[in-house]
């Protein structure tokens, strides 16, 4: 008998060590707030799917969203976060929270007042970053800066209290749609003591984010029917009613405009590296500064940032494919 239970308790003692179902928050989970012109384009929606189906890895406290030149007004944007939320059955569990329309130089002198363009996602940054906890808070912005620069702004103790992430700028060119859509918030950024990585893009070369392309045929033979499935649909972009992540990913790559059979994944690939740094290089530089529409370098800057390049695509591609099957949802506190 005593053999019997022995058979019995090893199998369950492995399972319980190298399986994790709940997505519960752990002393190790990296907290998370991801910040993100949603509406956009197509990989806005597959950052933040991919992030809260890593729920073993980040702990999600919420999501900010901005207005870029793309995606309509930033209820538009709004949305469509929420879209996503919902299919990965976390919505209203994963609070959306609508951030800045304008930018920073418009925006920065009204900070004091009871409500101005994006003080529900300034604040609720803020906020997150001055609760109790040993860990420290990453921002992860995927779109514009602004809703970052004005909570620095609001409140500058925040500075050693997060991590600030940014998919954003071709380093050294210039250029770059995110950088593009409010340039006046880099340099409050650069500027403060926060710590502060870039995550290139640099369109059309090897070493950036633009080289993690996904293929729209892998897309239809690999993703549909992938996350939890929900009782009521949801209507897509597009059209259509959908009841999982998975399809909703292959329509929104079939509606791109241009229908393009290939198309880079710049913000999931940006949530990769947290989740793994061994899939790209950081390299640490004396902050650079822009100035008359190009980057002065300043090797001697006594500031330091640090420039993420060289991802490697086809780990990021492959786990990013793996995490759609085999999910851990994100559970917030």
């Amino acid at each position: 008998m005593k053999y019997l239970y022995l058979l019995f308790l090893v199998p369950m003692l492995i399972f319980s060590a190298t399986t994790d179902l709940s997505g519960e928050t752990g002393a190790d989970n990296i907290r998370v707030i991801l910040d993100s012109d949603a509406n956009n384009e197509l990989d806005d929606q597959h950052a933040i799917a991919y992030m809260l189906f890593n729920g073993q890895i980040f702990d999600v406290e919420g999501i900010t969203v901005n207005k870029t030149r793309s995606g309509g007004n930033i209820n538009e944007h709004y949305e469509e976060a929420k879209r996503v939320v919902k299919l990965c059955k976390l919505y209203p569990e994963i609070s959306i929270y609508k951030g800045a329309s304008g930018t920073y130089d418009e925006i920065k002198e009204h900070i004091d007042e009871p409500e101005f363009d994006g003080s529900e996602a300034v604040d609720f940054l803020i906020e997150r970053a001055q609760a109790e906890d040993d860990r420290e808070l990453i921002l992860l912005p995927v779109g514009k800066l602004t809703n970052i620069a004005l909570a620095l702004k609001k409140d500058p103790t925040i500075a050693d209290k997060v991590r600030i992430v940014w998919l954003g700028t071709n380093y050294p060119k210039p250029g770059e749609y995110n950088f593009e859509n409010d340039i006046s918030a880099i340099e409050p950024i650069l500027e403060s003591d926060v710590q502060f990585e870039m995550v290139m893009v640099r369109y059309g070369k090897s070493s950036g984010t633009d080289a993690v392309v996904a293929h729209l045929e892998d897309f239809q033979q690999k993703i549909p029917g992938s996350g939890p499935h929900i009782s009521d649909p949801v209507t897509g972009r597009h059209g259509g009613k959908f009841t999982n992540f998975g399809d909703y990913s292959v329509d929104l790559f079939e509606n791109f405009r241009g229908s393009p059979t290939t198309r880079p994944l710049f913000d999931m690939a940006a949530v990769a590296i947290l989740k793994n740094p061994n899939w790209a290089e950081p390299d640490t530089i004396g902050a650079p500064r822009f100035s008359n529409g190009k980057w002065v370098k300043q090797p001697n800057n006594p500031r330091k940032v640090i420039i993420w390049e060289n991802f490697n695509k086809e780990l990021i591609m492959q786990d990013f494919y793996d995490t759609m099957k085999n999910y851990t949802l994100a559970i917030p506190e």
